[in-house]
């Protein structure tokens, strides 16, 4: 067995409710002045209202940042931490989805120190110190509570990373109750958005692969597939709504420890061009960086496959994986999510720029089971048209 590093949060709380334990939370492990970063929409929907009741109830001073946009721009960031510093928190609590906590986790790192933003991106960049974090999700999808990255996007279209265990959070508060009035379509990205951080952590070439990692990974899978087309169809079940909370989570540490691979790298341009959401990106590419990696490479696929679909025991090596990428390809279909780059109004014409700026992802292309050229992208990017 080869040595491993695994990494996740320091605290951990799950549970119906758990958002009334913010204010008691924040007093032991921040202090009384801290900074709220949410999106307007976590404050149009009540749920902000709710947290900042119980934090001023333990009678904590809150500086709300309700500005944070999906697929958070460097100004948002800046903005946010120069709030933070003129207010004088003394640490961040996050709520909402990924592009929140993401925010979140840089703002206490950028509050802290001396680091700047541009210093930082990359894997073990990053060094601290930190403020004290508490971050709280609203879907169940990215996982950021558990994992030691932050993407943020640079200039128009690129997207970069912010990879050290140093932005892990001190806690993470799932209470699944916070995503009941997730619509349906945003279930459905985020459900197969975690789905893909199994899979690819799974099957990752990284030197980090670990027996931690591909268990959490089986475990996310089989939560996700026996929950997702529930919480899409009846949302407000909430078995299913924890499942898929649970399951988030267990993906976002599988692939914090073993990360993920092509289906990202691909993904990314996606929304980095035409502002498709994250999860719905690695939805519509999913089956078919799977169906490319799986030529030379089925054994991962097949080893996971009957975790979330049970009834594929029954075959075996590459039949086996190919039905997995067959069966993931209609579980987003049954999920109402678009399954081609068509639907998705994008021009044929730009698929050789998305090509192009997939393969300047090379820290996450470096970890795929099978290596992609540029060439090969395009051909993966003209089947999911």
């Amino acid at each position: 067995m080869n040595p491993f590093v695994f990494n996740t949060s320091k605290s951990i709380r799950f549970g119906a409710g758990a958002l009334s334990e913010i204010g008691t939370l924040a007093r032991t492990e921040i202090g009384k002045k801290v900074m709220f970063v949410t999106d307007a929409g976590i404050v149009e929907s009540g749920i902000a209202d709710r947290a900042m009741t119980f934090l001023k109830e333990a009678d904590i001073q809150v500086t709300l940042y309700s500005e944070v946009i999906a697929d958070p721009p460097e100004a948002v960031i800046l903005e946010a931490t120069k709030i933070a510093k003129d207010a004088g928190v003394e640490g961040i609590i996050g709520l909402g989805g990924g592009s929140s906590l993401d925010v979140a986790k840089l703002v206490a790192l950028l509050s802290a120190g001396t680091e700047t933003l541009k210093d930082i991106y990359g894997v073990g960049n990053a060094k601290g110190p930190r403020l004290p974090l508490v971050l709280v999700p609203t879907t169940a999808g990215t996982g950021s509570e558990v994992t030691p990255v932050s993407i943020v996007t640079t200039g128009e279209k690129e997207k970069m990373g912010v990879v050290s265990p140093v932005i892990l959070p001190d806690v993470a508060l799932l209470d699944p109750e916070l995503t009941i009035g997730l619509p349906p379509d945003i279930t459905a990205a985020t459900g197969i958005d975690a789905m893909v951080h199994a899979i690819e952590a799974y099957a990752s070439a990284s030197p980090n692969n670990n027996p931690m990692s591909q268990m959490l990974a089986r475990n996310a899978l089989a939560l996700i597939s026996r929950s997702l087309l529930t919480a899409v169809e009846s949302g407000d079940v909430l078995t299913a709504r924890s499942q898929m909370l649970l399951g988030s989570m267990f993906a976002g540490q599988s692939f914090a420890n073993s990360p993920v691979a092509a289906v990202h790298a691909l993904a990314y341009p996606l929304g980095g061009h035409f502002k498709i959401p994250h999860g719905l990106s690695n939805a519509l590419v999913l089956p078919h960086v799977l169906r490319f990696n799986s030529k030379t490479a089925p054994e991962p696929y097949a080893e996971i496959a009957p975790f979330a679909f049970p009834e594929l025991v029954g075959l075996q090596g590459q039949d086996r994986a190919e039905a997995f990428c067959e069966k993931l390809a209609e579980l987003s279909t049954a999920c109402g999510l678009q399954q081609s780059l068509r639907e998705m109004n994008i021009p044929r014409d730009n698929l050789p720029a998305l090509a192009s700026d997939a393969m300047n992802q090379t820290r996450l292309l470096v970890n795929n089971p099978r290596e992609i050229t540029e060439i090969d992208a395009l051909a993966i990017y003209n089947s999911a048209y």
